[in-house]
């Protein structure tokens, strides 16, 4: 599942990882739970770069609805990481983003983790989900170009 994932996805967007020291677990690794906030972060980057970095997300948000992870290696404090995004499908009010944790050697990059999340557009002082803006769909497929549109 590893290679599958490494080979099928094509990923335009890296963001790079600074692990810190409270990262770590009494493992001596990157404990599980961070790995999220890793993906949050390359996740915002990816949306500021690829949307737009001064949208305003009091006007239009995202919640996340579905998170789902897979685990192939370890992360140590001394490991060059990034989180490569891509943005795979598009519905009316949902976005599906597939992320990859890389650790980069001098060879290649060594899978560390995948992830699937599905978000939904939100409107956070109504409480009530939007649809995604049109302009967002021409941009992410003017990006991806393999964009799938629900």
């Amino acid at each position: 599942m590893k290679q599958d994932f490494t080979q099928k996805i094509k990923y335009k967007h890296c963001t790079p990882i600074q692990i810190r020291f409270e990262d770590i677990d009494i493992a001596g690794h990157v404990n599980n739970a961070v790995y999220f906030s890793y993906l949050n972060y390359a996740r915002m980057v990816y949306f500021k770069e690829v949307i737009d970095p001064g949208f305003d997300w009091d006007k239009f948000g995202l919640v996340i609805v579905n998170m789902t992870i897979d685990f192939y290696e370890p992360v140590f404090i001394n490991d060059d990481v990034e989180v490569c995004t891509k943005v795979s499908k598009v519905g009316n009010k949902s976005i599906e983003m597939i992320q990859g944790i890389f650790k980069k050697s001098s060879e290649d990059k060594i899978p560390v983790a995948k992830c699937k999340t599905v978000l939904v557009g939100y409107n956070y002082s109504k409480k009530e989900s939007l649809e995604i803006p049109s302009e967002w769909k021409d941009m992410l497929v003017e990006y991806e170009k393999n964009i799938v549109i629900k």
